[in-house]
């Protein structure tokens, strides 16, 4: 017989191998996308084979010999497809079919298998079940007239019984389907039965007993190949992505075709039909099968055979067997599910409470094998969404994660694990220590909730009763001082140094000098009075970290208050790119703003308003936090210098937060808005921004006006004012400060002391004040002061007044001060005339400058000697004579001092 092999017992075995998937249509019609069945007839996984070994076993069966064929595969490849072949093709010959399907559910329910067989044929009496309809051993009577029966009928025509699933059939059943096949082997019966090889509550006795048989015969259905499947598809789609994702398994093949129709069927959707075969396939597995699936689902990456097992509550070689089912039905390769569908079909099947159990059992298993951090926080935060209360046995693995997490540049992630360690709970320590690393670690991403987190903080340690650990140890004392420092906030700052200075370094006994001494430094104290120097070592030699982002922002500050506020804007540029390399739009906005804010020192007004905007544009869409004020001061400064005073009245308009903390960020507002107010010439509004921060700056011990003058600021509203006498005064005293020695600072104050002291020395005062702020590096604060000196040598006369006016009108037009344009020369253009911009190709261009006398002529107007020019363009001073005669003639004009201020600044003009 073909497909024959003899065996031990004298048994054939049929494999069967084929091109045609069981289940599935051998022609594919389309529809709608999809596929459907051709009529009414299923094809089967090697037709010609399997169907010839069936016709053969039932013309061998019409000779009067009997046949048992066990057809065995696994889920989804066509067992009850087969099933239904063999019946209706037993029917086509003529043959009396009896069929039945088992069920787990029933599998308790005594003879049911066998009364689906012979439901509605005549003379068969089976026993009445006991009362509890418990499953009770078959008498042999019973079982003699069954299988009498059946002989009897067989003598009139071949009778084929056919059941599937036989692993789920009840007990007394399959006591009659064994004495069948031993007692009915002359008899013209044909037995075909399907089931998994791999089932856990196989009956191994009824096997074993059926293989005993010489006319028993097994068929194995194996999964589709590659060149299976493409055939199936018929070319219309490439095989490789339908066969790798279904595994071959042609129930899932089906699905997957079905949901994707035409399109590519690499991304089958959650809950499509794919997702609802996958399901179905898991159940029909059994239930060990079904935990195996979602126990290697919630493993993911880190699933092993031997880690599955361990999971399971199941012996250990009911779950080997369960893994080997779901290879064997191309769901698992090895312990990996073959789509990302697949395995969210498992997880989602499993429901909330399961899956957070399995989660938390997981994270146990890693942890007690030795797996990263990371990976057993996983876990952890998956599970975290029951109610279940934390454990503060995992509070030590979170924070490890989360270190973990973000040395890898994920401060989103390991926020979430901190969040989680938190709420596990432990010790008043531990969690003060999570707390300050959540405010630490929440400002890479979002410095308004990282403000919020520090002010919790400091409302529970204030709170917290002495003693009772909440005001953590000296470490995180320091920590917390350096947060406040780096968000701006002084006050709180200094009053906590102040306290740990206190309880620490003053000796029991010391007078009160000695304890004013040790409380008297002030952190922003020391961070302006930090030499250039030792800021760029620092800068230097330091990645910007969470630990170090505190240092490096002081050393920012630093450089820009010092005499070489250029050093502060490459080193805040070169921490801006880092910040961004590292994704952190918290650090991106903080480094823009400093850098916004050492460009604004610089008088570099159009870079300042573009990094302000940045630094707002990375901040997240909220406000109601103090740093939301630091890039907002600077681009209401950049605004109202540059003439754009209706943007800077918006920003101005907006709303303080009710709860703004003591610090640098709401002074440098109010200035901003102070500065803006005396733009528009609102002088009353604006001393009152002035006198509010110069109150809150003593009033918090940082009256530092190398950072923030606002004694000259309230001194230039008072002169709008007339009250000269109370401007002198807080001149005065701005220069006796400290601070004056500084370049900005004796710069600003001089000029302010010359326009509020005698006329007869405010010429000499001006000079002392523009050389101080060209020293400085200030190109706006210095064109200011050129033009009070110009206007104070014309006042007295002097021919240099006109020279110097025009030289600060077009150093204030170079940086775009619009506003002191304006204040400087209120009748000259600020745009060029078109003929100064291009030469005239026409007859008349007489009076047009070439290139050379162009460049010639605006460095003569910005002041510069013949011999200065000469030098600066690399020409002779004879040549720079004669492009000067000719540009006089051109112009019609005598001297230099008739150029006009039209003329573009050498570096700007197209030529």
């Amino acid at each position: 017989m073909a497909g024959r092999r003899p065996g031990a017992a004298g048994g054939f075995l049929l494999r069967p191998r084929s091109t045609t998937p069981v289940g599935t249509p051998s022609t594919l019609t389309r529809v709608r996308g999809g596929v459907s069945m051709t009529g009414a007839r299923v094809t089967l996984v090697g037709r010609d084979a399997v169907i010839g070994a069936l016709d053969t076993a039932l013309a061998e069966c019409s000779e009067g010999r009997a046949r048992i064929v066990l057809a065995e595969g696994a889920t989804g490849c066509g067992k009850s497809a087969l099933a239904d072949t063999a019946a209706e093709r037993a029917r086509a010959a003529g043959a009396l079919v009896l069929s039945a399907v088992a069920a787990p559910e029933e599998r308790q329910v005594a003879l049911g298998v066998l009364r689906q067989l012979v439901h509605g044929e005549e003379g068969f009496a089976l026993p009445v079940p006991a009362a509890d309809g418990s499953t009770a051993p078959a008498r042999v009577e019973a079982m003699q007239a069954f299988c009498a029966r059946l002989r009897e009928l067989s003598a009139e025509r071949p009778v084929v019984l056919v059941v599937d699933d036989v692993q789920h059939a009840d007990g007394a059943s399959l006591q009659y389907l064994r004495y069948l096949a031993r007692h009915a082997r002359s008899s013209a019966v044909l037995t075909v039965l399907t089931g998994s090889p791999h089932a856990e509550d196989l009956d191994p006795v009824f096997t074993t007993e059926l293989m005993r048989q010489p006319h028993f015969g097994r068929l194995r259905l194996d999964r589709l190949g590659r060149d299976e499947v493409a055939a199936l598809l018929g070319g219309l789609r490439p095989a490789d992505g339908p066969h790798r994702i279904s595994g071959g398994n042609p129930l899932l093949l089906r699905a997957l075709v079905e949901e994707t129709g035409d399109g590519p069927c690499e991304t089958p959707e959650p809950g499509g039909p794919f997702a609802q075969a996958v399901t179905t396939c898991l159940h029909r597995s059994g239930t060990t099968a079904l935990a195996a699936a979602r126990v290697a689902a919630v493993l993911g990456e880190r699933a092993t055979p031997e880690r599955v097992v361990r999971l399971l509550d199941a012996p250990a070689p009911a779950g080997r067997r369960a893994l080997t089912a779901l290879e064997a039905a191309g769901l698992l390769d090895g312990t990996r599910f073959r789509h990302p569908a697949a395995r969210a079909a498992v997880l989602e099947d499993a429901g909330p409470a399961a899956r957070a159990d399995l989660h938390r059992r997981a994270a146990r298993l890693l942890r007690a094998d030795g797996d990263p951090a990371t990976a057993v926080a996983g876990h952890l935060l998956a599970a975290a969404g029951d109610d279940a209360p934390g454990d503060p046995a995992n509070t030590e693995v979170l924070r490890e994660a989360a270190e973990e997490l973000l040395a890898q540049g994920d401060a989103r992630a390991a926020t979430e694990l901190l969040e989680l360690a938190l709420r596990a709970g432990g010790d008043a320590l531990a969690c003060h220590g999570i707390r300050l690393r959540l405010a630490q670690v929440t400002a890479r991403f979002d410095p308004a909730a990282a403000e919020r987190r520090l002010t919790d903080l400091l409302e529970t340690r204030s709170a917290a009763a002495p003693g009772s650990g909440h005001g953590g140890h000296g470490e995180d004392t320091r920590l917390l001082i350096g947060l406040l420092l780096s968000q701006g906030r002084l006050a709180e700052a200094a009053a906590l140094a102040a306290l740990a200075a206190r309880d620490t370094t003053v000796p029991a006994g010391a007078s009160t000098a000695e304890a004013a001494a040790a409380t008297a430094a002030s952190p922003f104290d020391t961070t302006l009075d930090t030499p250039a120097a030792v800021s760029e070592r620092l800068l230097q030699s330091t990645r910007l970290t969470d630990a170090t982002v505190t240092p490096l922002t002081h050393a920012i500050r630093s450089l820009t208050a010092s005499d070489h506020p250029d050093r502060a804007v490459t080193w805040s540029r070169n921490l801006l790119e880092e910040a961004d390399r590292a994704q952190a739009p918290g650090w991106t906005s903080l480094f823009a703003t400093l850098h916004a804010e050492a460009l604004l020192r610089l008088g570099d007004l159009p870079g300042a308003h573009a990094h302000a905007t940045t630094a707002l544009q990375a901040l997240p869409e909220r406000t109601g936090s103090s740093f939301h004020c630091a890039p907002t001061a600077v681009l209401i400064r950049a605004c109202s210098a540059m003439g754009r005073f209706t943007e800077a009245s918006r920003l101005t308009d907006r709303q303080l937060p009710p709860r703004l903390p003591a610090g640098l960020h709401g002074l440098s507002y109010l200035r901003a808005r102070g500065l803006h107010r005396l733009a528009v010439n609102q002088p009353h509004a604006a001393l009152a921004d002035f006198l509010e921060t110069g109150r809150l700056m003593a009033a918090w011990g940082i009256d530092r006006p190398a950072h923030l003058p606002w004694r000259t600021d309230a001194a230039e509203a008072l002169l709008r004012l007339g009250e000269a006498r109370r401007a002198e005064q807080l001149v005065l005293e701005q220069l006796a400060h400290p601070d004056a020695r500084r370049p900005w600072v004796r710069g600003a104050s001089l000029r302010l002391r010359a326009l509020t002291g005698e006329p007869r020395r405010r010429a000499a005062l001006l000079g002392q004040a523009v050389e101080e702020l060209h020293r400085s590096g200030d190109r706006v604060e210095t064109a200011r002061a050129m033009g009070d000196l110009g206007r104070a040598l014309q006042a007295e006369g002097s021919a240099k007044g006109n020279t110097m006016v025009r030289n600060a009108w077009n150093l204030a037009k170079d940086s775009e001060a619009t506003a002191l344009c304006r204040e400087i020369l209120p009748d000259a253009p600020l745009t060029p005339p078109v003929r100064d911009r291009a030469p005239a190709t026409g007859a008349g261009g007489s009076a047009t400058l070439s290139g050379s006398e162009q460049r010639v002529a605006t460095l003569a107007a910005q002041g510069l000697t013949n011999r200065e020019i000469s030098s600066k363009l690399f020409l002779t001073v004879s040549t720079v004579e004669q492009h000067l005669t000719r540009v006089y003639r051109k112009l019609q004009i005598t001297s230099r001092g008739d150029l006009p201020m039209d003329l573009a600044p050498v570096g700007r003009a197209a030529f």
